[in-house]
């Protein structure tokens, strides 16, 4: 069996093995492809894998040996699903793999906005302790999150363990739906309300739901008015979930106390973005889910669907159906 991996520098740039999908074809990885070399890399193969090398309806047309499409992510817009079921291709994503690894992210980001470590550490090399008159010193407040209300949009695997997180903190955790999806029940001490209430009454709020035309935009002038000034916001989700101009000004005109973002509209962004040089802002270049840890798994997973497909039983499909 040809299987060609089209984009493999990101989830293994040099730290993990190939070996475990070796087991079951003949592999040919390349580290990135343009645009221009994706129908000749593919050629006569009969699997692909992929993750952000987009695969559309032409190249899916033109593969007439492709059988298989893999995902080597959870998110699978880069593939023409439609056009990859007119095809009989099987289509699979790899789901689950990074729960742990970006809810542990969503603290490290939340709690460099409560500390600034970097930045005292960085006092401290450059020899301020060495001249201060105090034994102890701060550039910024500090701040405690136990009694702290963490609000999460989107209330999936992630969400579920940023919760668990949030408790352990001693924190009070209200969740939310998609707009319009929102109940009052209880769910092992965790609330459920309305999107509005929730930004209205959180230290911190969490994105963790999919980007979609219902969600895209969600975080935008309106709503970041309802939030309070003191409040955080973090994504690790999708930047599209954000108007990024309107947090931006929020930021720029104090209304909100800061912002830790780890995905952007457009990866990567332009030179000058408004959220690259708004104070209090945090940016990571999408990096959650890339743990070791994290990537062994989705390694794992990914050879394990090539093989389930190969036995006739294929796993973690995704199609139309699934949008």
């Amino acid at each position: 069996m040809n299987i060609v991996v089209l984009d493999g520098q990101t989830l293994n740039p040099g730290d993990l093995s190939w070996d475990e999908l070796g087991k079951l074809g003949s592999v040919t990885v390349y580290e990135r492809t343009p645009a221009g070399l994706i129908q000749e890399r593919i050629g006569n193969a009969e699997m692909v894998l992929t993750n952000k090398t987009p695969l559309t309806r032409e190249v899916l047309e033109a593969a007439e040996n492709l059988r298989y499409v893999g995902v080597l992510a959870t998110g699978y817009n880069v593939v023409d699903i439609e056009a990859a079921a007119a095809r009989g291709i099987t289509v699979t994503n790899v789901p689950a793999y990074g729960t742990e690894s970006v809810a542990q992210f969503v603290f490290a980001l939340l709690l460099e906005l409560c500390h600034q470590i970097g930045r005292h550490g960085d006092s401290v090399r450059s020899g301020d302790w060495a001249k201060a008159v105090d034994f102890s010193y701060t550039l910024t407040p500090q701040i405690e999150l136990w009694g702290k209300t963490m609000g999460i949009v989107g209330y999936g695997r992630i969400g579920r363990q940023v919760a668990r997180l949030a408790e352990a903190f001693g924190m009070r955790v209200l969740v939310s739906g998609r707009p319009g999806k929102a109940d009052g029940d209880e769910d092992s001490g965790v609330r459920r309300v309305p999107l509005e209430q929730l930004l209205a009454e959180s230290d911190v709020v969490s994105l963790h739901c999919p980007l979609t035309a219902e969600t895209e935009g969600l975080i935008n002038r309106e709503r970041l008015a309802l939030m309070k000034p003191s409040a955080f916001l973090i994504n690790t989700a999708r930047g599209g979930l954000l108007q990024e101009q309107d947090v931006a000004d929020a930021l720029n005109e104090g209304r909100l106390a800061g912002a830790a973002l780890d995905v952007l509209a457009a990866e990567p962004p332009a030179a000058d973005h408004p959220l690259v040089h708004a104070p209090r802002c945090i940016i990571t270049p999408h990096m959650a889910w890339a743990a070791v840890e994290a990537r062994e798994r989705l390694m794992s997973i990914a050879a394990g669907n090539v093989a389930a497909f190969l036995e006739g039983r294929p796993v973690n499909t995704v199609g139309p159906h699934n949008r």
